[in-house]
């Protein structure tokens, strides 16, 4: 018999086998799911193909949910769900409601007491955090920084100052495209002293994370463009 639930269930972060990043146990939940909120639907057709070739794409129902997504839209989405079915939803990468819109999904299923359980998969900012030798108690994720060029230089100088300040790790992400400017700003802007640490293309085989000095990157940047990246900067 169906279980009304919500399942948040993490994707790849990018082309890699899905036995390395996911447990079994997903396939099974998402075999017992015929809804879905996604953030695309194309992709979340191959990503459940992926996970189990046998699917039947046809007789599933998928719910639409991006930036451009009515909040009027959302609580409908649930309503599978209180009718005693199952829910599940996907992002485009990693871990649904995290830096993603799935939360508003989540915060509205919290106040219909409609159970919600988060399934075990790859997050990019915890791999990063994990990886870069940083502080692992104190950190912050600040998402994307100001396009404009001046309050982006002012927000890394005030990241910089919390970061000394309260012993915190900050974390924060970019357009692929764009990286190369985040970092010739972090560069130009961050003492000599203060960590970098670039984690490009997660638990993929192209990946890259190390962490040196502003003072140590500046002699060499390996190239960033068009990869997905998180940066973290810390003392």
């Amino acid at each position: 018999m169906p279980t009304p639930v919500l399942y948040l269930i993490p994707v790849t972060l990018g082309d890699t086998e899905i036995s390395k990043v996911l447990p079994p146990y997903n396939k099974e939940i998402i075999a017992s799911i015929r809804y879905f909120i996604v953030e695309n639907v194309r992709s979340a057709r191959r990503f459940l193909k992926q996970t189990d070739p046998g699917i039947d794409l046809d007789g599933l129902t998928f719910y639409t949910l991006n930036k451009h997504t009515s909040p009027s839209e959302l609580s409908a989405f649930l309503q599978p769900a209180e009718d005693g079915n199952a829910i599940g939803i996907i992002s485009e990468a990693g871990c649904p409601a995290v830096a993603d819109p799935g939360a508003d999904i989540v915060s509205i299923a919290q106040k219909k007491n409609i159970p919600v359980t988060p399934l075990v998969g790859p997050s990019s900012i915890l791999l990063a955090l994990m990886a870069s030798g940083f502080n692992g108690q104190r950190f912050a994720f600040h998402g994307y920084l100001p396009i404009d060029a001046g309050e982006r230089v002012k927000t890394l100088k005030l990241l910089e100052r919390r970061m000394y300040s309260e012993n915190q790790t900050q974390l924060f992400i970019e357009t692929p495209y764009r990286n190369g400017k985040l970092v010739e700003d972090i560069l130009k802007t961050c003492r000599p002293e203060t960590r970098l640490c670039i984690a490009a293309d997660i638990t993929l085989g192209s990946e890259f994370i190390k962490t040196k000095t502003v003072a140590e990157w500046k002699k060499q940047l390996p190239d960033l463009s068009k990869k997905p990246c998180i940066f973290a900067v810390y003392k």
